[in-house]
């Protein structure tokens, strides 16, 4: 597939077939990684423009949800990606909206002991916007939106991204670009 193809072919609903689960940067006290399970709904709107809604789970079958994050913004395409015939390298930047809402109480305790934004406390099921602005935990700087330096593969009605690193690194960088595909999402029936 030539990006043009990919471009086309990406327009419309993507989501998680089941919860899924990823070696996150933090580590249990036994010093091996913590897994951090989550599922994604992503929409690519055409003109370069995404929607990407994070679920994060306590538990790996879905069941009792921590965190919401909402992330809209624009995809760059550096040019093809060598992991699979048709792969595109894509820059998945937040420039539009980075909403974090806690959904679980001892979530939002946490984020008001580390992460205190200005309009008052978090709240169980009350988004905030993070964009744009400082946020330690998920490694936020002033004034720089979020970006990803990704991958995207199509395969039929099946998406895929990056595998997250096993050491939990994130994609901060070309040099930590992925390599390898992870679970792919699939398009939505009827989207």
């Amino acid at each position: 597939m030539t990006l043009q193809d990919t471009q086309r072919a990406l327009v419309g609903d993507w989501t998680s077939l089941a919860p899924e689960v990823r070696p996150s940067a933090a580590k249990n006290p036994d010093g091996t990684l913590r897994p951090f399970y989550l599922s994604r709904a992503f929409s690519y709107l055409g003109d370069d423009r995404f929607a990407l809604t994070i679920r994060n789970w306590a538990d790996p079958l879905g069941k009792v949800e921590i965190a919401r994050i909402v992330l809209r913004g624009h995809i760059g395409w550096p040019g093809p990606h060598p992991v699979a015939d048709g792969a595109q390298k894509a820059d998945f930047v937040a420039d539009e909206a980075y909403e974090l809402t806690p959904m679980a109480q001892g979530f939002a305790d946490l984020l008001n002991q580390v992460a205190t934004l200005e309009g008052g406390p978090w709240t169980v099921g009350q988004g905030r916007s993070v964009l744009g602005r400082r946020f330690v935990p998920f490694g936020l700087v002033e004034g720089q939106p979020f970006k990803e330096y990704d991958l995207i593969h199509l395969d039929g009605d099946f998406l895929f991204w990056g595998a997250r690193h096993i050491d939990g690194r994130g994609f901060d960088s070309e040099d930590n670009r992925p390599t390898n595909l992870q679970i792919p999402m699939r398009r939505v029936a009827g989207a």
